[in-house]
């Protein structure tokens, strides 16, 4: 607590040997976010770019690209800001906001991937009904909830949170996280954590057990149709399933990380808490980029375009 200004202030002692490795950290870190950003930023502008591009499935691509963005943006300028830093320190609000951001990307994350479910299941399944079922204004309302929703859910969350009181101001971790703020709460605050429990449960079961079911009808479906299309449903649906199988492996650390960090060493808690915004937001892009067809196509021609020689 800084008594001249009134502001609590959180200390994020997770980093290991930071004075020892500070600047090994802050060059892979720098290096990982700067990777991530340009993957994403390639395959967001050539399906912005490319009319032909313009159909809610690349539509929900870009969509998820821009969620990792998000999500890494709450993350990595202040860990990077921290590496450099003598202190690392973080107020309360300021971590209350970096957690909503987190938990918010995290929970969109599970709905733009059930969309995206969704999305395949109609063209699969309901071919003939797919250009009346996913329209155009059906996509941006579903995009609209993806976000809206999961922003709802952790809005009560940060509230609750913001209003308990502190008596511990030293996180062992690296970020911000609701379950890690809530344990330097003077008592137990059961209100926040059934409530942060019960927002895991909605954000994470229903859209897992949708993709399951929507993938267990386009396999049957199939299964039941010539070679060539079966050829076809495989190579639009396959980017989606390693998307999705990638997403919750990890999410499943982060809940084991965040849960049990007093039983696991301090080294493996730090990675098992920053892998769902590592490899989902730098491989998601690589995966579409290199297995959808229209779009590893458009990128090639925008590089060949780049590095075509100026004739004089």
């Amino acid at each position: 607590m800084d008594n001249t200004t009134n502001v609590t202030y959180i200390t994020l002692d997770g980093h290991v040997e930071l004075d020892k490795y500070r600047y090994v950290y802050f060059i892979i870190t720098l290096m990982v976010y700067l990777m991530i950003l340009c993957c994403n930023f390639v395959v967001i502008y050539v399906i912005c770019t490319n009319r032909c591009l313009h159909e809610p499935m690349y539509i929900f691509i870009a969509a998820l690209l821009c969620n990792g963005l998000f999500g890494t943006a709450a993350l990595y300028p202040k860990l990077l800001s921290d590496f450099l830093s003598g202190t690392q320190v973080a107020s309360f609000e300021a971590c209350t906001f970096q957690s909503f951001f987190i938990y918010t990307y995290g929970a969109s994350e599970f709905t733009l991937l059930s969309a995206m479910a969704y999305d395949r299941y109609v063209s699969i399944c309901k071919p003939l009904q797919y250009a009346t079922l996913v329209k155009m204004s059906t996509v941006k309302k579903i995009l609209f909830c993806c976000w809206f929703l999961p922003a709802c859910g952790n809005s009560v969350s940060m509230i609750l949170m913001y209003q308990i009181k502190l008596c511990k101001f030293k996180l062992k971790r690296i970020y911000c996280n609701n379950n890690a703020v809530v344990r330097l709460s003077c008592q137990v605050d059961s209100v926040t954590n059934n409530y942060g429990l019960f927002v895991f449960t909605i954000a994470v079961f229903p859209p897992v057990i949708f993709v399951i079911y929507s993938y267990t009808r386009i396999l049957e479906v199939s299964l039941r149709n010539p070679k060539e299309v079966r050829r076809k449903a495989l190579h639009t649906c396959l980017p989606h399933l390693i998307v999705f199988t990638n997403y919750s492996v990890t999410s499943c650390f982060e809940v084991i990380s965040s849960r049990l960090e007093t039983n696991i060493p301090q080294i493996i808690s730090i990675i098992m808490s920053v892998e769902n915004l590592v490899f989902p937001p730098l491989f998601n892009p690589v995966i579409y980029g290199l297995k959808m067809k229209d779009i590893l196509s458009r990128i090639k021609q925008m590089i060949r375009h780049r590095t075509k020689p100026i004739s004089f």
